[in-house]
């Protein structure tokens, strides 16, 4: 597989039991494998949705802050580590996941630089929010068809942890209709791949 300009692929084989490989392409933890629950635990982002993304936000990612919401197996906030991000903080309900999180996270020798929480998503934002923390790069991919997205953008915009420049980027089912702003967040940019579309907000007044 050819990679240019900067591309983040995963790609996904099947091997036995029932287990997903995700293997990160680029950067510091190029060929790395990283392991994802079986069955229908998580949703991995296709690869032509997921080369997208990144190339979108290649301007972002350098010494970045990023947070990893429903982050699953954490593939996107660490993409995000190996290509130069700073640090990572990754959110998930399920301790399976943040199990498999961490265990990628060692892999790929990363862990320094990342921390996982165990929680729900809406309450652990505002914990942050609390502590003065404060992200360049937000990525949000929770269950089609459940509203989270909304409710969790109220969140991050009540509780400042979105940078004045930074990107909120929230992958959801075009039938998840979102609003174009949340608080003082607004929609900047859409990009659909068939039924799943990205959705980028920023602050109100700021265009980066």
């Amino acid at each position: 597989m050819t990679i240019t300009n900067h591309n983040i692929k995963l790609e996904i084989k099947n091997y036995f039991g029932g287990i997903s490989i995700l293997r990160v392409i680029s950067g510091t933890a190029r060929g790395h494998k990283l392991k994802t629950p079986g069955g229908n635990a998580t949703r991995p982002t296709s690869d032509r949705v997921k080369e997208s993304l990144f190339n979108i936000i290649a301007q972002y990612i350098y010494d970045s802050e990023v947070l990893d919401l429903f982050s699953g197996t954490g593939s996107l906030g660490i993409e995000a580590l190996s290509r130069g991000a700073a640090s990572a903080v990754f959110i998930d309900i399920s301790s399976e996941c943040a199990g498999i999180i961490r265990h990628n996270l060692e892999h790929t020798k990363l862990i320094q630089k990342a921390e996982v929480l165990i929680g729900d998503v809406c309450a652990t934002v505002q914990k942050l929010g609390f502590n003065g923390r404060k992200f360049d790069i937000i990525f949000m991919d929770p269950p089609y068809n459940r509203q989270f997205i909304q409710k969790t953008l109220n969140f991050i915009d009540s509780c400042g942890i979105i940078k004045q420049d930074g990107i909120i980027i929230a992958e959801r089912h075009r039938d998840d209709m979102l609003p174009k702003s949340v608080g003082g967040l607004k929609l900047a940019r859409e990009e659909k791949y068939g039924d799943t579309v990205l959705s980028f907000y920023k602050e109100r007044g700021h265009t980066r």
